[in-house]
C-alpha cells in the first residue's frame, strides 16, 4: 500500500511526509494481529499496553454483544444505567481504602486532566488558590492541555513549551529530599504531586522504589498537598501488582485507563477517595465539579470492563504476570557494549540504548521473525499481552537477544 492512499489519515508521533507505510491489519487473535498480506506477528507493545487478554476474546465480545443489544450509550447526565454502576462498585471493591467516587471519561489523558482540575477545585473549594504541581522528570500524563502541563518529556510537548505552559515542579523519582525542598518552600501554591508510581512509561520505563513512593505520600500529608497516582498505563497489573496503590500507600486520586477495558474501547476512570468527594458535595451549586464528557461511563465500555476485571481476577492473572516477569529477565542476559540498561518489572521488560543507531532496522527485523514491536527513542521494549504462552515469550526474548548479539554485534 502507498502511503499516498492513507493521506486522509493523520496519524500519531509521525511526519507524515516521510512515515513509512504502515502495516494493515485484518484481524487480531489471541496474542496475534494477521496482516492483509497473511502474515502473523505475535503483538509485544500489547496496542499501547492496554490489550491485556490479547485479541478477540470471546466472553468480553459476548458481554459487548449483549450490551448493545440493549443500549450503546446513554448519557450519564441525569440518566444511569447498570453497567455504570456495577463497575464502579467493582472498581470501588478492588481499590484500597477509600477510593470510592469514580468519575468516567474516555481516555487516559482525559482522565488525567479530571484529576488535576479536581485538585484545583478541591483547593478553591477550600477557600484556596492553588494551581502548580509537582511531576517527575521525564514524566508523561499525556496529550491534552492540562496534562502537558505535568509532563517534562520535550519529544511529544516540544511545540507547546514557553510562556504558555505553567511553571510547574519537576523532581528527580526516589530523590525524597529534593521533593520535601519543594514542599517546604513552595506547598501554599501547589495542589498536587502527580506520579506514574514505580514504572515511568513513556518517559523511558524508569522504576522508582515503593519506599519513596510511601515517604512521598507522608510528605504529602504534612504539607497538605494532594498525592495523585496516574495508573494508566500501570495499572491492572503491569507492574506485576494489580495497582500499585494499595492498602498502605493510598493516594487521593488514581487514575486507571488502557487495561481498564482490556483494550476493547477508549474509556477511564478518576477514583476520589471520600475526603476529595466530600469537598464538593454541599448545598451551593458553585462547588459542583463542572466536567462531562460525553461519553463517560459508556456502556459497552462498562461491560467489557466488567467482564476484564472478572476474567483478570478469575484466571489469576497476577501469577501470569509473576511467569512473564521471570522470563523477561532474561533480557538482562543480552551483551552488546551499547546496552545502557536492561530494566523488567512485572509485564515489562525494557533495553535502553546508549545510541539508537543499533534499533535501526530492529522493527523490520522483528517483522520478519513475526513480531510486531515498535521502538522508540533509545528503548525497546516487551509488554506483551498477558495471555502469552511461554513459548512466545521465549521466542520473542531470543530475537531481542540474536538482534543485539548477532545482527548488530559489530555495531559501536
Amino acid at each position: 500500500m502507498e502511503v499516498s492512499k492513507l493521506e486522509n489519515i493523520w496519524f500519531p508521533y509521525t511526519q507524515m511526509k516521510t512515515m513509512t507505510t504502515p502495516i494493515q491489519i485484518e484481524k487480531g487473535e489471541g496474542v496475534y494481529l494477521y496482516t492483509n498480506d497473511g502474515d502473523k506477528l505475535i503483538d509485544t507493545v500489547s496496542s499501547w499496553w492496554c490489550a491485556i487478554h490479547g485479541y478477540n476474546n470471546i466472553e468480553i465480545n459476548n458481554a459487548i454483544k449483549d450490551q448493545i443489544d440493549k443500549m450503546s450509550h446513554i448519557m450519564l447526565g441525569g440518566l444511569v444505567h447498570q453497567p455504570v454502576m456495577e463497575l464502579s462498585k467493582k472498581l470501588s471493591a478492588i481499590l484500597p481504602g477509600d477510593l470510592n467516587h469514580c468519575f468516567f471519561s474516555d481516555s487516559g489523558s482525559v482522565g488525567v486532566e479530571v484529576a488535576l482540575k479536581m485538585a484545583v477545585q478541591y483547593f478553591n473549594n477550600s477557600g484556596e488558590k492553588r494551581t502548580k504541581f509537582i511531576s517527575f522528570i521525564d514524566s508523561y500524563h499525556g496529550d491534552t492541555w492540562k496534562a502537558m502541563e505535568v509532563g517534562d518529556d520535550p519529544d511529544y510537548h516540544k511545540a507547546f513549551k514557553g510562556d504558555d505552559i505553567p511553571a510547574n515542579f519537576y523532581v528527580e523519582p526516589d530523590n525524597i529530599d529534593e521533593l520535601e525542598d519543594i514542599l517546604k518552600k513552595h506547598s501554599a501554591e501547589i495542589a498536587g504531586f502527580i506520579v506514574e508510581p514505580i514504572l515511568q512509561g513513556a518517559g523511558g520505563f524508569k522504576i522508582h522504589s515503593r519506599e519513596y513512593l510511601k515517604n512521598a505520600r507522608k510528605l504529602c500529608d504534612r504539607y497538605g498537598v494532594l498525592f495523585i497516582f496516574d495508573e494508566v498505563a500501570t495499572g491492572f497489573g503491569r507492574t506485576g501488582d494489580l495497582f500499585v496503590a494499595s492498602e498502605d500507600l493510598i493516594p487521593d486520586i488514581i487514575v486507571l485507563g488502557k487495561a481498564l477495558t482490556g483494550g476493547y474501547l477508549g474509556h477511564a476512570v478518576t477514583v476520589a477517595t471520600d475526603e476529595i468527594y466530600d469537598k464538593f458535595y454541599s448545598d451551593s451549586p458553585e462547588d459542583a465539579f463542572m466536567h462531562g464528557p460525553t461519553f463517560m461511563g459508556n456502556p459497552l465500555a462498562c461491560a467489557a470492563g466488567l467482564k476484564s476485571i472478572e476474567i483478570f481476577q478469575r484466571e489469576d492473572y497476577l501469577s501470569k504476570i509473576k511467569k512473564i516477569e521471570s522470563t523477561l529477565m532474561k533480557l538482562k542476559e543480552i551483551d552488546h557494549p551499547l546496552i545502557k540498561e536492561v530494566r523488567v518489572i512485572g509485564g515489562c521488560g525494557c533495553i535502553e540504548v546508549t545510541d539508537n543507531k543499533i534499533l535501526k532496522g530492529f522493527k523490520e527485523y522483528c517483522f520478519s521473525k513475526g513480531i510486531w514491536n515498535r521502538t522508540f527513542l533509545n528503548f525497546a521494549y516487551i509488554m506483551p499481552p498477558y495471555i502469552i504462552s511461554s513459548d512466545e515469550l521465549n521466542y520473542v526474548v531470543e530475537t531481542f537477544k540474536t538482534w543485539f548479539e548477532q545482527e548488530q554485534k559489530d555495531v559501536l
